[in-house]
């Protein structure tokens, strides 16, 4: 049963709400709350100062419903309030009304301060224009989230709409937010307080932001366990990140961490209940957070520690943000897909963007945006996003990459399938365009996504991986494909370059794919009867695609040792393993998936 339980079964109506909206909380928050209840709901609301919610609350509360038993809801001190009645349609129409009432009150009181001009003191700083912001969020979030993932890795949600900025901006944001949040609700997403960075965006720079940054993280770190140790009892959990999960920035945003997109949009959202909180109570009196040992006790209570502890082992991929470029179709499609069943969160990137969108749309319809609703722009997605690039424009990759900084954070993996196959004319030659455009996509487009993400990843400083692309081709001299073969044996060997160069930081592997028919760009409809001519294998013009496609593929089936089509599943199972835990200790290596052709062994 829950810890509720005893609140509400000592209460004598048959049905009970207990709720937390932002105009009560923020009157239970209130300094003088149990003065205030009595002016804004007279006797119909009775007041029990703070305690932690449980058995003794419940008993509090009951002795309080004894005594006065013409009250129809207690505020909770710091917490919130119950109503109650016999008919629950009578009990939901009754909490209501209460909280109207108590918000019509704040914000009357509200605008007779001067209302939004004058709201947490006036504003000290101007927010930056939207360009500003994000180039600058795009460089200091990526190492950002370096540093808040010391421990553990964090995804994070920014939120820069005009509200929050109020209250970022304002001169009050220093001193309200050192005092942290009231609401045990709040506070377990959000810590005991945020991190608030105290830089003028009028005047500093980005250089300054990022000194300002790790100056306040350093003693942010240093406080929580000052805190942990003031506070612990002999029994306590051992001390969590000291890492803040929420992070003001004047001019700019807030940037809320969790644990996954999820959780970091419902942190923001917390986090935005919070200074709607500390708003209302400044209207109408002064705020005040719990104390600290109480804060304490709600968030190392053993019960909320058992509740943690029982939580399912995370994914291989969990916390994790995966680059899957040429998600449009075919393996890199199929690559997203199982990347995602193990935690990972995707960026879907295509030169086609309808068919990124499409890959994406299809992650988040099958697993949901979460139950977070905060997040601006970008910021404000799900487990997944489709990206437009063209990887052989260095420009185009690094502004993919920044959008994905803006909408998790940064990023872990990047596994990039896309790749082009252009055949010879019918005279046999390959035009000098073709040419170069096959080795621009297969070889310079995979050095120049790993050249601009390195730049993100020694940022971060967290360890990440890469995954390339090359062929059973590249290991085989033959006829009639010779722009791309030698592409994939340049990209072999650009492989093992990279894994050289980007480390120790980044692990540089490949897969080596072949006879991939089904779902494969790379193999169109004439594509496929060339080959079925080429090989005399019997087929029909008015045939099916799908039909031919599965003649091609047990042709080349039939050539391997294990005598069985090679599908794109069989290709993402590689990618997968490359990139999980499993082989953390393996760089510069090639995993070829291609059923067993004895002619492409490597030598």
């Amino acid at each position: 049963s829950s810890i509720y339980t005893p609140l509400h079964s000592f209460i004598p109506g048959k049905h009970v709400d207990h709720m937390h909206p932002n105009a009560i909380i923020a009157i239970a928050a209130s300094k003088n709350c149990e003065k205030l209840t009595k002016e804004i709901f007279g006797g119909e609301v009775a007041y029990v100062p703070w305690m932690r919610p449980g058995f003794e609350l419940g008993l509090a509360m009951q002795e309080i419903s004894n005594k006065q038993p013409n009250i129809k809801a207690i505020m909770m001190g710091q917490h919130g309030f119950i109503s109650w009645d016999d008919d629950d349609k009578t009990c939901y129409i009754q909490t209501l009304q209460f909280i109207e009432r108590g918000a019509k009150y704040i914000e009357d009181k509200y605008q007779a301060k001067g209302g939004d001009a004058k709201v947490f003191g006036g504003q000290k700083y101007q927010t930056l224009d939207e360009v500003t912001r994000q180039k600058i969020l795009a460089e200091i979030l990526p190492w950002l989230r370096g540093q808040v993932s010391q421990q553990k890795r964090f995804i994070g949600t920014v939120q820069d709409d005009a509200k929050i900025l109020r209250f970022v901006n304002s001169n009050d944001a220093p001193r309200l937010a050192e005092l942290g949040t009231s609401c045990p609700d709040h506070f377990l997403r959000t810590k005991i307080k945020p991190l608030y960075v105290d830089w003028n965006p009028q005047k500093e720079d980005a250089a300054s932001l990022k000194e300002k940054l790790g100056k306040g993280l350093e003693q942010y770190r240093k406080d929580y366990a000052k805190y942990y140790e003031k506070c612990k009892h002999p029994n306590s959990p051992s001390m969590r990140d000291p890492n803040p999960t929420v992070v003001l920035i004047p001019g700019i945003a807030m940037v809320a961490w969790g644990k996954d997109k999820s959780e970091s949009r419902v942190t923001a959202e917390f986090y935005n209940c919070a200074v709607e909180v500390m708003r209302g109570a400044e209207a109408i009196d002064q705020y005040i957070s719990l104390p600290q040992q109480e804060a304490f006790d709600i968030e190392y209570w053993l019960l909320e520690e058992a509740k943690l502890q029982r939580m399912p082992a995370e994914k291989e991929l969990a916390r994790q943000v995966h680059i899957v470029i040429g998600a449009g179709s075919g393996i890199g499609k199929e690559v997203a897909h199982r990347l995602v069943k193990e935690g990972a969160h995707i960026v879907a990137v295509d030169l086609n963007a309808e068919a990124a969108k499409a890959t994406a749309k299809e992650i988040t319809d099958k697993y949901g945006v979460g139950i977070g609703v905060a997040g601006s722009g970008i910021s404000g997605c799900g487990p997944a996003i489709g990206l437009a690039c063209d990887i052989t424009n260095r420009a185009s990759i690094r502004t993919m990459l920044d959008q994905v900084a803006l909408a998790y954070g940064g990023f872990d993996a990047i596994e990039v399938t896309a790749g082009i196959f252009v055949p010879s004319d019918t005279s046999g030659h390959i035009p000098d365009d073709k040419w170069a455009l096959t080795f621009n996509i297969n070889v310079t487009g995979s050095y120049l996504v790993a050249d601009e993400a390195y730049k993100t990843w020694k940022e971060q400083g967290l360890k990440g991986s890469l995954v390339l692309t090359t062929s059973a081709n590249a290991a085989v001299a033959k006829k009639g494909s010779l722009a791309y073969d030698t592409s994939k044996a340049a990209a072999n060997h650009l492989i093992r370059e990279l894994a050289i160069e980007l480390a120790p930081l980044v692990r540089v592997n490949g897969v080596a794919p072949a006879t991939v028919v089904q779902g494969s760009s790379m193999f169109p409809r004439d594509r496929v009867i060339g080959s079925l001519a080429k090989y005399k294998i019997p087929y029909s013009d008015d045939e099916p695609t799908e039909s031919l496609t599965t003649k091609l593929a047990q042709f080349y089936a039939d050539r391997t040792l294990t005598k069985a089509p090679i599908t794109p599943a069989d290709q993402a199972e590689a990618y997968f393993v490359w990139v999980s835990p499993r082989l953390s200790k393996t760089t510069g290596q090639i995993l070829t998936v291609d059923g067993g052709l004895h002619e492409a062994f490597l030598r």
